[in-house]
């Protein structure tokens, strides 16, 4: 393990819908990781498919003021190409949502290299929210899924019903994953809900964002190996 942790947060670069909103970074999902992160002493890494500028929902700016937008600017304004990324700088994967995060990550083959070889080599990957569509075009080979058969959560279509993007997005997170053969596990509406599954963790909603990443830090931080890890983090009780 390295003297300072290093920890990959990936976000979307976002997408603007032809006559519509959009869809971009939740920017809670980002902020609230970076806080764990920071305070175990990990270093932070944004990088997006493109790279440079991450848009952000406006929405998910109402609530964090002046300092979140200062923040916005200097975490989100020049991320790093995903192409630049190299599994051994990094301790941990984690993938933040926001609705763009279903246009882009899920067809990035960065992305999907990364993933690969965070399982490869044994080390946490997190996703939370939307961001846990990253995960449908990841393969742990040539032909299965890195879902499969994987206890998980994300963002539901109960949820989904309740947002502005309803019927215009590309698929429907939780139809794909259990098309995947994922073992999905839904917890109420816009509630903190992680699952735990070996090395992977998953929060189903932007409430689950810090959770998820405090899982991950713990993963991190555990001697433990990941196969033997497995729980369920409903509003902290259990893990």
């Amino acid at each position: 393990m390295n003297q300072t942790n290093r920890v990959l947060i990936v976000v979307t670069n976002g997408k603007q819908l032809d006559d519509g909103p959009l869809a971009g970074v939740w920017w809670s999902e980002v902020a609230e990781p970076i806080e764990e992160f920071a305070a175990r002493g990990y270093e932070v890494t944004i990088a997006s498919p493109k790279g440079g500028e991450a848009l952000v929902d406006p929405a998910s700016m109402k609530e964090a003021g002046e300092g979140g937008a200062h923040s916005y600017k200097k975490w989100l304004s020049d991320t790093m190409p995903l192409g630049k990324a190299k599994t051994q700088d990094y301790e941990a994967i984690f993938l933040a949502g926001g609705h763009g995060a279903m246009f882009d990550l899920p067809h990035d083959v960065h992305l999907q290299n990364l993933l690969t070889d965070f399982v490869t080599a044994g080390k946490p990957i997190g996703a939370v929210c939307h961001g846990v569509a990253g995960l449908v075009g990841a393969k742990l080979d040539t032909s299965n899924p890195l879902v499969e058969n994987k206890r998980l959560t994300g963002f539901t279509n109960a949820e989904e019903e309740g947002t502005p993007l309803k019927g215009r997005l590309p698929f429907l997170l939780e139809t794909k994953l259990k098309a995947l053969e994922a073992k999905f596990v839904a917890g109420p509406d816009f509630a903190e809900h992680v699952e735990i599954d070996g090395g992977l963790v998953t929060g189903q909603n932007p409430a689950s964002s810090r959770a998820a990443a405090l899982a991950v830090a713990d993963l991190i931080a555990a001697d433990k190996p990941l196969e033997h890890r497995q729980g369920r983090v409903p509003g902290g009780v259990k893990r």
